[in-house]
């Protein structure tokens, strides 16, 4: 599954994080940071920050671990789950153009977490826009894209092979990528699928989260095991192999942003991730004769 860097990263002298300035004018020492800019929470706005954390989640990827776990202990009571299926991208009606309608509205309204959390993000005090923070600017296109084919082909290939093993040993599920009924639409509409997984989950569970667990002081271990954790947790309804796979996922992905300061290659990698999953399958499922 998933919106989301010249970044703005710590000067290599070691300079400090600029300062934020709370509504009452005091100064609050800045996070020491190797990434992305934060800047640290005034005391008496924790509460609020906290809060806020919780509801992003609860309106979106947190929501998703929630149902992910119900679904995974309802397989679990059926039978045995190497004998179950996982479906993704299903056909919402019969009638062609009521299921485009559902499956593009699907997607933009997935997306609207996503862009609460940059809206959100830019009310930090600071002069640095949220894209740069992110490293979601386009000063990068060509480091960006090489950056985030190269991670796809490292989380890629392990991924499968993990899948693969777990499916064997039944502790995860058989994962039919998509289910679309075959129309003119269905491949720009899985592309699309893939292009909102990437930026919802690059963008909350990375840019988002991560840089708000460091405002609030949390270690950068912590945080990036929360990210880790958070990820392979809404992949449950899939299985343990795949809990395991996006866990490593989050990982690599919370590393790199924390230390490169971008978002852009991680939606980048996401993308191509998704797109070959559920695009390959669509094309190769007859030829082979997948489920």
């Amino acid at each position: 599954m998933s919106d989301e860097r010249v970044p703005p990263q710590r000067a290599a002298t070691g300079a400090p994080a600029p300062v934020a300035v709370p509504a009452d004018g005091s100064a609050t020492a800045a996070l020491p940071t190797d990434g992305p800019e934060a800047v640290a929470v005034p005391s008496g706005a924790r509460p609020r920050v906290v809060a806020e954390v919780w509801i992003m989640l609860g309106l979106s990827l947190g929501a998703s671990a929630v149902y992910s776990v119900i679904d995974l202990i309802s397989k679990l009571t059926q039978g045995p789950l190497g004998q179950q299926t996982a479906t993704l991208n299903q056909s919402a009606s019969p009638r062609p153009y009521v299921d485009l309608s559902y499956q593009l509205a699907g997607i933009v309204f997935t997306l609207v977490p996503a862009a609460l959390a940059l809206w959100l993000l830019a009310g930090d005090r600071t002069k640095v826009p949220v894209t740069r923070r992110l490293g979601l600017d386009r000063t990068r296109p060509l480091a960006d894209l090489a950056s985030g084919a190269l991670l796809a082909a490292v989380i890629g290939v392990p991924g499968i092979a993990l899948y693969l093993v777990g499916h064997a040993l039944g502790i995860t599920a058989r994962v039919v990528p998509e289910a679309l009924n075959t129309y003119w639409w269905t491949l720009p509409v899985l592309f699309l699928q893939a292009v909102k997984n990437a930026v919802i989950e690059e963008v909350v569970v990375v840019g988002y989260l991560l840089t708000r667990l460091q405002q609030l002081g949390v270690g950068p271990r912590t945080a990036t095991a929360a990210s880790a954790l958070l990820r392979g947790s809404y992949h449950l309804y899939q299985g343990f192999g795949p809990f395991l796979g996006n866990a490593v996922m989050g990982v690599v992905f919370a590393e790199w942003f924390r230390r490169r300061g971008r978002v852009m290659p991680l939606i980048v990698a996401h993308t191509i991730l998704d797109t070959v999953s559920f695009i390959g399958y669509d094309l190769l499922k007859g030829v082979l004769h997948l489920p």
